[in-house]
């Protein structure tokens, strides 16, 4: 069985990787691959992911009682910038943070995402599987191993738009980190496009859909 602790360190490490390639330091004002985005920027919403998990991680337990925990589906059935417009507040909101965090510049958010992996070890042997973190800008919790993975699919997918932005060749993640991402994306997929798009997508070329994204 995958423990989604050491798995998450992984993929800290692997965040801390492609922040560290000069590709992203030279392309750093440059559009990204993603619409409205800035390479900084994206680099910066990519580098968020560690700290924000160590910040509510290590948080005090909140409203008695916390609202939720909530199955896993349901929290991006809820969450608003699923299925929200590229120019809706929800999704600006999140550019416009990415790019004040960017204006800190490449150093500072290496150095922030640094501090926070060594915190990740210890902080992640104290809390139990069945804790609730508390996701305060959503106002509901998910349980320890159902948030590490809603913070290793921001780094999958958002380390491959870094990539994709830059040129960079990354290294493969390892199945630990890859596999519950892939999980969710399909239980996603399956949930916004139906179990029969996503079968044919995956074997018949000839009737797939034009897509099957799960956002």
């Amino acid at each position: 069985m995958v423990d989604l602790r050491d798995a998450f360190e992984t993929a800290a490490d692997h965040v801390l990787w492609l922040l560290g390639q000069a590709e992203v330091a030279a392309a750093w004002d440059r559009p990204s691959a993603l619409a409205e985005w800035s390479v900084g920027g994206l680099a910066a919403h990519l580098a968020n992911q560690v700290p924000t998990a160590v910040r509510l991680l290590s948080a005090p337990p909140g409203p008695d009682p916390i609202p939720g925990p909530i199955p896993l589906e349901e929290h991006y059935a809820r969450a608003a910038w699923v299925t929200a417009s590229l120019d809706d507040e929800v999704n600006s909101g999140i550019r416009a943070t990415g790019d004040e965090q960017a204006a800190a510049g490449l150093p500072a958010l290496l150095a922030g995402v640094g501090e926070a992996r060594a915190a990740l070890p210890g902080l992640l042997a104290d809390v139990p599987a069945d804790r609730p973190v508390l996701i305060p800008w959503q106002g509901w919790s998910l349980v320890r191993d159902d948030f590490l993975t809603t913070r290793m699919m921001e780094v999958v997918v958002h380390g491959e738009d870094l990539a994709a932005s830059t040129g960079i060749s990354a290294p493969p993640l390892p199945t630990d980190v890859l596999d519950p991402v892939l999980r969710l994306l399909t239980r996603l997929a399956v949930r916004r496009h139906g179990q029969a798009a996503v079968v044919a997508a995956l074997t018949r070329s000839e009737r797939a859909p034009r897509t099957i994204s799960a956002f």
